[in-house]
C-alpha cells in the first residue's frame, strides 16, 4: 500500500490548526490545495476523516482513530531524517582514506601522530583493506584516495605513484642466509619456501618475475596472509618472500634483499579523477606517501 504523506500532513494541519484555512497557511498552500489532498486521503481509505461544521471542523471516529497513529509515524519520520542529517554532519568532519595492510601496518601509527599535530581535532577513519576494495571505496567517494598498488587500478581513477617497493626474503635470524647482504633466488633452491595468496597477487608477481625457475622451488606451505607467513619463519618453518614494507628485522627474523632478478610493485595514491582532496585529505595523503618513501630508504640503507 502506498503512504500519502501529503494527505497525512494535511490532515494533521488541518486539525492542529482548526481549519482549512489556518492550515492553508501554516502549509503555505492554497486552501483548494489543502481541501485536494484531503480528498485523496480519505479516498484511499474510503472514509470520512473531518466534517465541517459551524464552529469549524469535527473529527469523526475514523479521525479520531487516525489521529494518533498519524501523530506517531510523522515524528518517528521528523527523529529519522533528524538522524539522517547529524549523520551527514558527521561524515563531513571524517577522513576516509583506504591502504593496503602491508602499508599501514608501518605507516599509520605515525602518519595519525603527524595528522594530530598538525590537525588537532581531526576524525580519521582507515579502510585496511585488499587493492579491489580500496579501488571500489575510492570509485563511491567512501575513500577520499587509497595508498594502493598502481597495477590493480582501474583506468577510471586517478594514478600518482609513490615509489617501487621490492620484495624481500624473511628468514629466521639464526639461519645461515640472515648475515648475508643480498642473496639470488638460486640462493633458495632446496629451502623449505612459504608462499602468500594475497588479494593484492603477490605471489602471481613473483610468479611472472621468476618464469621457469619457480618449477625448483620448493614451496611447502601456503598461507593467506603475510602475519601468518612472518610468524612461520619465526617459528622456524621455512623462509618466505614478502613486500619490504610488511616485515622488520626484529623478533627472530632477518630480512635480506633479494637479486637476480630483483621483483618490485608500484605504490601510488589511488583518487577520484576531477575531485580535489581538502586540505586535510592532501596532508594525508602527501604524508602517508612521505613515510613509505622514509621506509623504504630506510630498508635500502
Amino acid at each position: 500500500m502506498q503512504i500519502d504523506f501529503l494527505g497525512i500532513q494535511a490532515f494533521l494541519a488541518v486539525v492542529e490548526s482548526g481549519s482549512f484555512a489556518m492550515a492553508a497557511a501554516r502549509l503555505h498552500l492554497s486552501q483548494t490545495a489543502v481541501s485536494h489532498r484531503m480528498r485523496k486521503l480519505e479516498e484511499s481509505l474510503g472514509v470520512e476523516l473531518v466534517v465541517r461544521t459551524s464552529r469549524g471542523i469535527a473529527l469523526t471516529e475514523a479521525g479520531n482513530a487516525l489521529l494518533p497513529r498519524a501523530r506517531t509515524a510523522v515524528q518517528q519520520l521528523e527523529d529519522s531524517f533528524g538522524e539522517v542529517r547529524r549523520h551527514g554532519r558527521d561524515v563531513t568532519r571524517w577522513i576516509a582514506f583506504g591502504c593496503l595492510p602491508t602499508i599501514s601496518a608501518r605507516i599509520h601509527v605515525p602518519l595519525l601522530r603527524r595528522a594530530a599535530e598538525s590537525f588537532p581535532n581531526l576524525q580519521v577513519r582507515l579502510f585496511d583493506s585488499a587493492p579491489v576494495e580500496i579501488a571500489e571505496l575510492v570509485q563511491a567517494g567512501t575513500a577520499a584516495f587509497g595508498i594502493t598498488l598502481a597495477d590493480a587500478l582501474p583506468e577510471k581513477l586517478a594514478v600518482q605513484p609513490i615509489a617501487r617497493e621490492p620484495f624481500v626474503l624473511a628468514c629466521p635470524a639464526d639461519h645461515p642466509l640472515a648475515g648475508r647482504p643480498g642473496v639470488a633466488w638460486k640462493d633458495l633452491l632446496g629451502e623449505p619456501l612459504i608462499r602468500i595468496s594475497l588479494p593484492s597477487g603477490n605471489s602471481i608477481t613473483i610468479d611472472d618475475a621468476l618464469g621457469p625457475l619457480r618449477e625448483r622451488l620448493r614451496w611447502r606451505y601456503e598461507v593467506q596472509r603475510t602475519a601468518m607467513a612472518v610468524d612461520m619463519v619465526r617459528g622456524g618453518a621455512g623462509l618466505t618472500v614478502v613486500p619490504q614494507l610488511s616485515v622488520r628485522a626484529a623478533d627472530g627474523v632477518a630480512v635480506v634483499s633479494i637479486a637476480g632478478p630483483a621483483i618490485s610493485r608500484l605504490l601510488a595514491v589511488a583518487t577520484r579523477p576531477g575531485t580535489e582532496l581538502r586540505e586535510q585529505e592532501r596532508f594525508l595523503a602527501d604524508a602517508a606517501a612521505m613515510l613509505v618513501r622514509e621506509h623504504l630508504a630506510e630498508g635500502a640503507g
